[in-house]
């Protein structure tokens, strides 16, 4: 019985971690990519105009 029991706690951990990676990998996003592409059109607008005085 004692060495069941031992070969629960992996078996529990393995559980949490799957539950754990599930919560961590969801979608925090929920606007999608707008903002980022909206971010990234600045980025390039400022590289370029810091690029044109050169």
């Amino acid at each position: 019985m004692a060495a069941l029991l031992w070969l629960l706690i992996p078996v529990m951990a393995g559980i949490g971690a799957a539950l754990w990676s599930t919560w961590a990998g969801r979608r925090q996003h929920k606007a999608g990519d707008a903002n980022e592409l909206t971010g990234y059109a600045r980025f390039r607008e400022v590289m370029e105009r810091s690029n044109s005085g050169v």
